[in-house]
């Protein structure tokens, strides 16, 4: 019972007036965060890390963490509203919650995506404050054989993306390697698909990619078919029934655990975390077939697994002093410039901050729930407003993030020409999610498979003599055969189904 009473007296740390008006900034800008394509936590917690030098350790931790966290509130509200992901975490949320606000929900859209936020979030904080030393010796097991299987297994999703014509999902996700391809090569430092140009040498920003195959090409399309406003009709009820609710609890219990869980692997973005969560959600469902068409769990899942993440990649940050991701890097950084060390002595010399700043976070996601609920009536007028005019601002927006993640104006013209791309796709009907998949698993597929086989002098029978790559090798193996079957099935009964209506 040490771990509660630790808490309640981080609770007691927490809720003194001080660190709960830095823990509702941090709330707020997190949010903004989110909303704003482009900007992202890691970028805003570096922006503002000079700033909180005058403060006390205890409100600024406190601030910077509440912008990592809310961000991923924030970033639904525009992949919902208007195809927008300024995230990769929030490309999969596109799949349903803009299709939801097409057809007059996204009132129900944007309040379970809150509640599943929530949900997923304090869940998994009460698995970092009992199961955070624990958990984070398991995830150390994790080296690059382990990591090479679960991207390979993570791949597996490319077969429920591809929608009707798994060719053409495959041919999506080719290219999204070849896309991942362009840049410097990680280990030898030569160029790959440059042609000579200087500003290849850095990669295809990420940002570019999917605000030109989303936001730009949607309105491309709807600028041609003459589209009126988002949902030009009468908005359905701002809040999910009850129905909803029930459907989207298994679903906000399994994007739980799989959040959390990905969320301790150093390295993994939320973006694979949110990807499996959907792709999981999809395979389980008895009506996989209304995923992309406005299916609400499709929106549950990402949004609750990326929460859910965000507290399960503190466990390796204040356990070990390992930070998962960039985000956290730069907050590591914070902690060291008020002279605390993460890690197990972390808890031990520095008790009250620690569990401070875990109590902080369930209080933030509190905090997170009522502000973004009471939201939910004025985002939704977005849906109101002629395209005439939403779409200029949109655009404006798009390049506005597209420009600010490396402040060059060759992000902007890649955002157009996969705009171009992202359009063309649209009108040959080629999904989009399997490339953007792709891009995100390229890198660390490659990294973890140049890194296992240096680690067993170029013999590759490491990835297999090891417990558990290779259990995640025959589980990918074993789910491509499962969702193949599920497919052919899918496509009998179909077939069976227009010969009895003729």
């Amino acid at each position: 019972m040490s771990a509660l009473s630790d808490l309640f007296a981080g609770f007691s740390v927490a809720l003194t007036f001080h660190n709960l008006l830095y823990c509702l900034i941090g709330s707020i800008m997190g949010t903004l965060v989110g909303v704003l394509p482009g900007i992202g936590p890691t970028s805003a917690i570096a922006i503002l890390l000079p700033i909180t030098s005058f403060l006390p350790p205890m409100p600024a931790i406190i601030m910077l963490a509440g912008i990592y966290y809310g961000a991923m509130y924030g970033g639904s509200t525009t992949s919902i509203l208007l195809n927008i992901p300024g995230e990769v975490a929030s490309v999969p949320t596109c799949l349903d919650g803009y299709e939801m606000a097409k057809q007059g929900r996204a009132g129900p859209a944007l309040a379970i995506s809150a509640i599943s936020s929530f949900f997923a979030g304090t869940i998994s904080l009460i698995g970092l404050t009992f199961f955070a030393p624990t958990l984070a010796d398991a995830a150390l097991v994790f080296g690059p054989p382990e990591y090479f299987a679960l991207m390979v297994f993570a791949l597996t999703m490319v077969i429920n993306l591809s929608g009707k014509d798994i060719i053409k999902g495959f041919v999506s996700a080719l290219i999204g390697f070849l896309i991942a391809a362009i840049g410097l090569d990680a280990v030898s430092g030569s160029a790959r698909f440059t042609f000579g140009s200087i500003e290849l040498m850095g990669g295809i920003d990420f940002i570019s990619v999917i605000i030109g195959l989303f936001a730009v090409a949607e309105i491309l399309v709807s600028m041609e078919e003459s589209v009126v406003a988002v949902f030009p009709g009468k908005i359905k009820g701002l809040m999910p029934t009850l129905h909803d609710l029930k459907t989207c609890l298994g679903t906000m219990v399994r994007a739980t655990f799989i959040g959390f869980f990905l969320g301790l692997l150093p390295g993994l973005s939320t973006g694979i975390t949110a990807f499996m969560a959907y792709d999981v959600e999809k395979r389980v469902s008895k009506h996989p077939e209304r995923f992309g068409k406005g299916a609400i769990e499709g929106v549950a899942a990402p949004e609750g697994a990326n929460n859910s993440a965000t507290s399960g990649a503190f466990v390796p940050l204040l356990c070990l002093g390992i930070p998962p991701g960039p985000a956290l890097a730069v907050l590591l950084g914070a902690f060291m410039i008020y002279g605390l060390q993460p890690g197990p002595l972390l808890f031990e010399h520095h008790s009250g901050f620690a569990w401070g700043l875990i109590a902080s976070m369930y209080i933030g996601n509190a905090m997170l729930l009522v502000l973004n609920l009471p939201l939910v009536g004025i985002w939704v007028k977005v849906c109101k407003i002629p395209y005439a005019i939403l779409s200029p601002l949109v655009l404006i927006f798009s390049f506005i993030g597209a420009f600010s993640v490396r402040n060059s104006m060759f992000d902007i013209w890649l955002t157009i020409i996969f705009g171009g791309i992202g359009y063309l796709m649209k009108k040959l009907n080629y999904p989009s999610a399997p490339l953007v998949l792709t891009i995100v698993l390229a890198a660390r597929l490659e990294g973890s498979l140049r890194e296992s086989l240096n680690m067993s002098m170029g013999n590759p029978s490491i990835l297999f003599n090891r417990p558990i790559s290779l259990g995640l090798i025959i589980l990918a193996i074993l789910f491509t055969f499962i969702s193949f079957w599920a497919r052919a099935k899918h496509l009998r009964v179909m077939e069976v189904a227009v010969e009895d209506q003729g």
